[in-house]
């Protein structure tokens, strides 16, 4: 199975953050969810910055929380140029159908002066009801 959401996005200070979620594998009988998720990160401001991490945080609807608040992205520490992007995917896999996705990303000015939390739009997870059948 295969179900993709539509895009999220969120403002802040010029970074612009586009995340989707794609229900990529489901087991209805043994309740296992496997989701992809895709965030694209856009630096629209005139300076460089540097996206030193991430504060992610999925809640399901059975009340379990995964969380993920850890330095750079898959090893890396991406610096944008103004105008530049960075596009990051990676996977969650959920022992229910139902979850929300949250947090932020850590950011950091050219000049090292400030960091930031720049929130990701929140989404959702929402594996689509069983198909029912009917015979007439």
């Amino acid at each position: 199975m295969f179900e993709e959401n539509e895009p999220v996005m969120s403002y802040c200070d010029d970074i612009v953050i586009t995340a989707c979620p794609t229900l990529v594998e489901e087991n209805k009988s043994t309740q296992e969810f496997l989701w992809g998720y895709y965030f694209c990160i856009e630096n629209n401001s005139s300076e460089r910055i540097q996206l030193v991490g991430k504060n992610w945080n999925i809640t399901d609807d059975k009340g379990h929380c995964y969380c993920d608040d850890s330095m750079g992205f898959k090893g890396e520490i991406p610096e944008l140029e103004p105008g530049e992007s960075f596009e990051f995917t990676s996977m969650a896999p959920l022992t229910s159908p139902n979850a929300v996705f949250y947090g932020s990303c850590k950011i950091q000015k050219e000049d090292g002066s400030e960091t930031k939390e720049i929130n990701i739009p929140t989404f959702t997870m929402t594996a689509p009801p069983p198909q029912s059948y009917h015979l007439n």
